[in-house]
């Protein structure tokens, strides 16, 4: 009889507490330097058993930031980290939280225990009962397979699946308690138990004491481009360390990979203390601007150590081209680099200030080559995860960029770019900061837009107003128009103009690009205290008013007046005196002539046309022209979408065979405005919501999982046009959902997961199922 068929009797028959009760006189001798060095092998191996089964069943839940207890199973130091009752979102901390990063802020499990982590594997006295009977994982294991979930479609209430709920980090000799005030809630939580296979395999592996032997992915192939790239990044001259700070602030949380898009190899960018050659000593800093406190700051690439989670997942290439591009932006122009910027934070939070001598519009083009990864650091960034955050935004709306080679589209004129040299951001503040700050953001930017929009209605200075000043990729790169969508507290950004007509649109110049930038990505503090996250929000409100008013440029005087009052209808807040700022402040008129009396319809198909060329093919890619009947969904409008969840993915079972096809179905819902912290169900519209329908898979956390017979996709089509009450939904579930109960639920999930990742090796990773509705 294996080991887990033994752990498994005794458990049931004594109700595991034999384990628990027996261990607890050792509880206060622990080894917490175990794991720093595992056994290298063992019968059961990490990678080929162990790693499989976590990312499919339990990574779904446990990455990133808002992982429950911050247990972060996508990787051996994070299962070897443990769990703590701290919490990353917290809007309500008065200050600034010790930083929890993975990788970054300890260096081994000793460190992690210094900071409050307890172990979920035995650290205690060592053998295989001691190592089931010690470890919080197995016994949440076992305690789900004593207490499988009832067999209901709904869950019951004891299941607490809000966002915010409370967390219970119990730790070893804590889990008699647990288990008793808890015996439904073994992992996976909320969600159907491991096969037995599955828990026999991982039961095993524990009481082997987790034995785990890191892969090297370095290839000899891969060391070469490795070394090229340092070489490149670790330039001595001054301008090559100001142009490797400035590409180092910008792509610090990228997942570099080198050519290969069938099985890429994932690297990071970071900060080290020692050069090519040796061993990467990493900095580690609260943000990526902050002092090294080094003599020498070199940039190194380490191979990524974390599964791949698509809420997190921001892959970006790099070859010959690229390495050709960064050379003609950064070190071809003429221009001179004689002291390299400080460190101090106030000015190190402002990019105009530290790179001043690299060229502006060297810095635009550079962003704007990898629009789509620049604007997706802001959704998938420290961010992660947040509605305070993402609450600033619209659920469905396009980006536009404003031409790099048109006047004030990188280079602003003197006076304006001394206005932005001193304007502040959360950042240059610190992490604890006081909420009211705001205040002196709002009057920093109203003098920048007064000097802005006086320059712009000038009729003497050469800037068109009409479709030459919208970036259309030269037709070749597809990252010229980008749609974005908004789920509650995530969101997705796609390349494209997808959806219907958005509910609103923004027209983005390198200084907004390079501010929203530093607000949200380089310069947000995720353990920042309220007053950082707070000023955070309020500053990105100007920030998305400002690329907004800029869109409104090329509609006419009057409608320029009647779209904003649509997009702010019913502001009430001390915010409407910095809104008004916005209204009608530019009088040159645009240079467009429109030939119908719906001027914001017509221009939305005028910049569709124009960033086609280049557009096309990801437009293509999520089409569904040729699903006639779900294309009776896409853009659907009114009520009866209020019932929906926002992310809805939906199989489609072909007849006579096994394949699927695979749709996502968004909801869009619709406010009076964004402009307001609060209330926001007051400011809902829903009457005006919309459905998008798409091709594949969109977002990074569904909400709930449809499966069809492609005979009966006209009924399903119909049971949502017709929802009127919470019941119609639930019987649209009973018929077609597969919920997170679902006997079926992870055959499904198996399928989805190997569908993405075979289509998209390169920008496809797991899901996140903390979002799963239970309904």
């Amino acid at each position: 009889m294996n080991l887990f068929k033994v752990v498994l009797v005794l458990a049931l028959a004594a109700g595991a507490v034999f384990f628990i009760n027996e261990y607890k006189p050792s509880f206060e001798v622990a080894d917490t330097s175990r794991y720093d060095h595992p056994a290298q092998t063992g019968r059961i191996d990490f990678w080929t058993q162990v790693n499989p089964v976590l990312e499919t069943r339990c990574v779904v839940c446990h990455a990133c930031y808002d992982a429950s207890c911050q247990l972060k199973l996508s990787s051996y130091e994070g299962i070897t980290r443990g769990i703590t009752d701290q919490r990353v979102y917290n809007a309500e901390r008065l200050m600034a939280a010790h930083p929890t990063r993975l990788f970054e802020d300890a260096n081994s499990v000793s460190e992690w225990r210094e900071l409050g982590f307890s172990p979920v594997l035995n650290e205690r006295e060592f053998n295989a009962e001691k190592n089931i009977s010690g470890s919080v994982l197995a016994q949440m294991l076992i305690l789900k397979d004593q207490n499988p979930l009832p067999i209901v479609d709904i869950l019951p209430e004891s299941f607490d699946f809000a966002l915010n709920r409370d967390q219970q980090c119990s730790a070893i000799d804590e889990f008699d308690d647990f288990r008793k005030d808890y015996p439904l809630w073994g992992m996976p939580y909320g969600l159907p138990g491991l096969n037995t296979e599955e828990k026999t395999m991982l039961l095993d592996w524990i009481a082997e004491g987790a034995p785990y032997s890191p892969l090297d992915p370095v290839t000899p192939v891969l060391q070469e481009q490795v070394e090229l790239w340092e070489t490149f990044f670790n330039r001595d001259s001054l301008k090559g360390r100001l142009v490797s700070r400035y590409l180092y602030e910008h792509l610090f949380l990228a997942h570099l990979y080198f050519g290969q898009t069938d099985q890429p190899v994932f690297f990071e960018l970071v900060r080290s203390a020692t050069p090519p050659g040796q061993a990467v000593k990493r900095i580690s800093t609260r943000v990526p601007f902050a002092d090294p406190e080094v003599e020498r700051v070199y940039y190194r690439l380490q191979p990524l150590r974390e599964s791949i989670s698509v809420k997190n997942h921001m892959p970006y290439f790099l070859d010959d081209s690229r390495l050709e591009l960064w050379d003609d932006l950064f070190f071809e122009p003429d221009y001179e680099v004689n002291t390299l910027p400080s460190y101090e934070l106030a000015q190190a939070a402002n990019p105009f200030l530290s790179f001043a001598d690299l060229p502006a519009e060297s810095r635009y083009k550079f962003l704007l080559s990898e629009a789509q990864f620049t604007i997706m650091g802001f959704i998938k960034g420290p961010v992660c995860r947040g509605e305070t955050a993402l609450e600033v935004i619209n659920d469905h709306f396009w980006v536009f960029f404003t031409d790099p080679e048109k006047p004030f589209a990188s280079e602003e004129t003197p006076a304006m770019a001394q206005v932005l040299r001193n304007m502040g951001l959360p950042a240059g503040n610190g992490s604890t900061e006081n909420p009211l700050e705001w205040r002196d953001y709002a009057d920093q930017e109203k003098k920048y837009m007064d000097i802005k929009h006086s320059v712009l209605s000038d009729a003497s200075v050469n800037v068109p107003f009409d479709l030459d000043l919208v970036w259309n990729g030269a037709n070749s790169n597809s990252n010229t128009a980008l749609t974005i969508f908004r789920h509650f507290d995530s969101a997705t950004v796609e390349k494209g103009l997808l959806g219907g007509e958005p509910q609103s649109a923004w027209l983005i110049n390198y200084p907004l690009l390079e501010r929203i930038h530093y607000l949200l990505v380089s310069g947000y503090d995720v353990f920042g205290n309220l007053g950082h996250q707070l000023n955070t929000r309020v500053y990105m409100d100007f920030l998305r008013m400002e690329g907004e008013n800029n869109f409104l440029t090329l509609l006419t005087d009057e409608a320029r007046i009647s779209v904003h009052k649509q997009w702010y209808r019913g502001t009430i807040t001390g915010l409407e005196d910095h809104l008004n700022q916005f209204r009608g402040t530019i009088t040159r008129p645009t240079s467009i002539r429109y030939r119908t009396d719906e001027p914001l319809h017509e221009l939305y198909e005028l910049i569709a046309e124009h960033v086609e060329p280049a557009t096309k093919e990801n437009v293509e890619e999520k089409s569904i022209e040729d699903e006639h009947v779900l294309q009776k969904l896409d853009n659907a409008k009114g009520e009866v979408l209020a019932l929906l969840p926002e992310v809805m993915f939906l199989a489609v079972n072909e007849p006579d065979s096994d394949e699927q096809k695979f749709f996502t179905l968004l909801h869009h819902a619709t406010y009076s405005n964004i402009s307001i912290l609060f209330d926001d169900q007051e400011r809902r519209l829903p009457e005006e919501d919309t459905l998008s329908v798409l091709k594949g898979f969109v977002g990074a956390y569904p909400n709930v999982f449809f499966k069809v017979n492609r005979g009966d996709l006209e009924s399903f089509v119909q049971r949502i046009e017709t929802l009127q009450e919470e019941s119609d939904y639930k019987r649209l579930l009973d018929d077609y959902g597969v919920r997170r109960s679902s006997p079926d639920f992870w055959k499904l999930s198996d399928t989805i997961h190997e569908t993405f990742l075979s289509t998209h090796p390169v920008d496809g990773g797991l899901f996140d199922y903390n979002r799963l509705e239970n309904r």
